[in-house]
């Protein structure tokens, strides 16, 4: 069929032309933004998952909700080696003047742009920040040098100039998992103080599974101030809505064999949907797609995966590295025990621990149970066969 009019997009953090399966976490959020816009206690919201199901996709919307809304959201990526305060520097400048800006008294974002200014100055410690801030720091505020203690201040002022404007700034970071452990506290801490305040700020952040326990080791009572919200692979009903909607809109059609076969080639998750809906359209003759369309999809659906999805991934490891990840593959999709990963190495689980951290670092595996690994991409297994068919 047409290109043109391909209704799918798969694409990093891209809308897919149907959000199904997510209208409970939608409404969930939009409750939390509706709280704490009225000045009501509401939790943040964490999301986890592994790659490829949708996380950034759902903040893209959290955040156009608020937006919405009147509300100021501010849009952090947490990249690997960046500092908390280098990450949190600039989206804050630009939300607070965008608070000075506004129709109302100025005072709150004045003093808060000040208390930015102010925490700035953690350049002596934190190298990587780069902001350019036309204010004089308010001596006294957020300036000790105590990440803890001047982010806390920081975001009580920022909470301080939304209240009075009558808006709500909502701090919304994806990948959260590579924030600095001891970081994670002072943000934790911070959300914690304007939380004690009743101030209007928030987080809804997205990451892999391991924020779990950081954010646990971090902070003990993280697991009362947030909402964690897991996502997952949508079930076969949401699936066949993501996948027959956009085909139907488009006044096409495909068979349900077909789309049963999409189902069962991506196992439900969101973006290999849009992968494999992508192909399967583009190779249709006629305006049905059928199973066949499907099946000749699928070599063209895996080639671009191993080649974009998958490979960017591998391309980050050490052989040694590789190599761990090749014995997990040859043990199947996992869980699995590390004890058996180093048996199928020939190896000391001892001898392959620092492997596993570096990898959990990296965001390529987790630990769902004690003692367990697992890998954070889907299908990763079957692609490291593919990329390294020889074993061991």
């Amino acid at each position: 069929m047409d290109p043109r009019r391909n209704p799918f997009a798969p694409g990093a953090g891209t809308q897919p032309p149907e959000l199904a399966g997510r209208d409970e976490l939608i409404e969930k959020a939009e409750i939390a933004l509706d709280r704490i816009a009225a000045g009501r206690p509401a939790r943040s919201l964490v999301l986890y998952g592994l790659r490829g199901v949708g996380k950034t996709v759902l903040l893209g919307k959290i955040r156009s909700d608020a937006e919405a809304r009147g509300l100021v959201p501010v849009r952090i990526e947490a990249p690997e080696h960046r500092s908390l305060p280098a990450i949190l520097a600039a989206p804050l400048r630009a939300a607070l003047l965008k608070l000075d800006r506004m129709e109302a008294a100025k005072a709150g974002a004045r003093r808060a742009l000040a208390a930015l200014a102010s925490f700035a100055k953690l350049k002596m410690k934190y190298a990587d920040i780069e902001v350019s801030l036309d204010f004089e720091p308010l001596k006294g505020l957020a300036d000790s040098g105590d990440l803890e203690t001047d982010l806390a201040e920081l975001l009580v002022a920022v909470g301080e100039a939304a209240r009075e404007r009558q808006t709500a700034v909502i701090l919304v970071v994806d990948e959260i998992q590579y924030v600095d452990e001891a970081e994670m506290a002072a943000l934790i801490s911070a959300l914690h103080a304007v939380a004690q305040e009743r101030l209007p700020v928030t987080m809804v952040a997205a990451g892999l599974p391991q924020l779990l326990s950081r954010m646990g080791r971090a902070k003990s009572y993280s697991e009362r101030l947030f909402e964690y919200v897991p996502v997952g692979a949508l079930d076969a009903g949401a699936a066949r809505v993501a996948i027959t909607l956009p085909i139907e809109r488009e006044g096409a059609a495909i068979e349900p064999q077909a789309v049963a076969a999409i189902i069962a080639a991506t196992e439900g998750y969101p973006y290999f949907l849009q992968e494999w809906g992508k192909h399967s359209w583009d190779i249709a003759f006629d305006e049905t797609i059928t199973l066949q369309d499907v099946e000749n999809a699928g070599v063209m659906a895996l080639a671009e995966l191993d080649a974009s999805f998958f490979r960017v991934r591998f391309d980050r490891l050490t052989p040694t590295e590789k190599r761990y990840m090749r014995a997990m593959a040859e043990l199947g999709p996992g869980p699995h025990r590390s004890g058996d990963i180093a048996e199928a190495m020939g190896k000391q689980v001892t001898q392959l621990a620092p492997i596993r951290n570096a990898l959990m670092k990296k965001g390529m595996l987790y630990s769902p149970a004690h003692g367990d690994t697992a890998f954070t991409v889907p299908m990763f297994d079957a692609f490291m066969r593919r990329i390294m068919p020889a074993w061991p």
